[in-house]
């Protein structure tokens, strides 16, 4: 049919390639640059050869590729993941943080290799890296297993193969005494005489939530949220059961018993509606201004009367209190 041209196949072969930022020997097709590996390599010159053969078994036509997923793809896949279910109350937990410790380790050693191909070895190398670092033998621990849980995860989604998590399962935590890492430092209990020592000199709101945690065992998040609601006071033992807590996700229960010695620290925060938090800010705040004003011994004809001292137009705004 004249004025019709058949399209030209390409005749000549994909030249192989020095990739300069990378280092990579390197094929472009069709505008997309494959990466082989080490430029001047055995491994490199190897991928060309079949990439070649396959290019000219085609015919000279453009060859269907297989991407291979590279760490730091199933990186970037499990942090979206992390980012949306290691949450609390619509912010992302402190699990978050320490997964972006550990990725960064394997990103910056292992970033470009394929996923599959890393193995315990590649592992171990990482772990020398974190205690290069003088990370704590548990702490590497805990990040070592933080890498074996985000390749379980590729696995799950068909990402990697099996075969690359339950080799990494292989590799053992590091023991007490037969590593080079540093043993972490040992958080003892506070002392009696430190306790009393201390709510001395702390206001009285304050002073009054330390006594209770340190009869109650509660943790500091769950002492700030109590509320007269959440207590259940038909017994001679009261039951605080906490709107949210640290193992809720475990699906375990958490109830918090108040016996008669914390009761007298409690008591007097009871007395205000029901939803209201019993530990207020702003209580404590305007405890601590009256105390002072006792004690004052300028004049009040000498201005800076109690409330007096205010902007109409503050340049910063006060924070919201619950």
């Amino acid at each position: 049919m004249k004025g019709c041209t058949m399209p030209k196949l390409s005749q000549s072969v994909p030249r192989y390639r020095r990739h300069k930022a990378t280092g990579q020997a390197v094929v472009r097709l069709q505008g997309r640059d494959i990466y082989l590996g080490k430029y001047g390599s055995a491994a490199s010159k190897e991928a060309y050869s079949r990439f070649v053969a396959a290019w000219s078994d085609n015919g000279g036509r453009p060859v269907a590729l297989q991407h291979a997923i590279t760490v730091v793809e199933v990186i970037l896949a499990y942090m979206r993941f992390a980012n949306g279910y290691y949450v609390k109350d619509g912010k992302p937990t402190n699990e978050v943080r320490m997964i972006q410790a550990a990725a960064k380790i394997v990103r910056r050693l292992y970033g470009r290799t394929p996923a599959e191909k890393f193995g315990p070895l590649a592992l171990k190398a990482c772990r020398e890296a974190m205690i290069r670092k003088d990370w704590c033998r548990c702490h590497i621990n805990k990040q070592v297993d933080r890498i074996k849980r985000m390749f379980k995860w590729a696995t799950e989604n068909e990402m990697v193969p099996g075969t690359v998590y339950q080799a990494l399962r292989c590799v053992a935590g590091l023991k007490r005494g037969r590593t080079e890492a540093r043993e972490g430092r040992k958080i003892m209990p506070i002392s009696d005489a430190d306790i009393h020592a201390t709510i001395a000199y702390l206001p009285e709101v304050v002073a009054d939530m330390v006594q209770l945690q340190r009869l109650t065992g509660a943790r500091p998040g769950e002492i700030c949220d109590i509320r007269p609601c959440d207590i259940k006071r038909t017994a001679d033992v009261w039951e605080y059961v906490p709107q949210s807590h640290k193992t809720e996700h475990h699906d375990r229960p958490r109830v918090i018993f108040i016996g008669p010695n914390a009761q007298r620290f409690m008591l007097p925060y009871l007395l205000r509606p029901t939803e209201t938090y019993c530990f207020s800010p702003r209580e404590a705040d305007c405890k601590r201004r009256a105390a002072q004003h006792e004690v004052r011994k300028t004049p009040l004809s000498c201005c800076n009367r109690p409330g007096s001292n205010r902007r109409r137009r503050p340049q910063h705004a006060r924070r919201k209190v619950r």
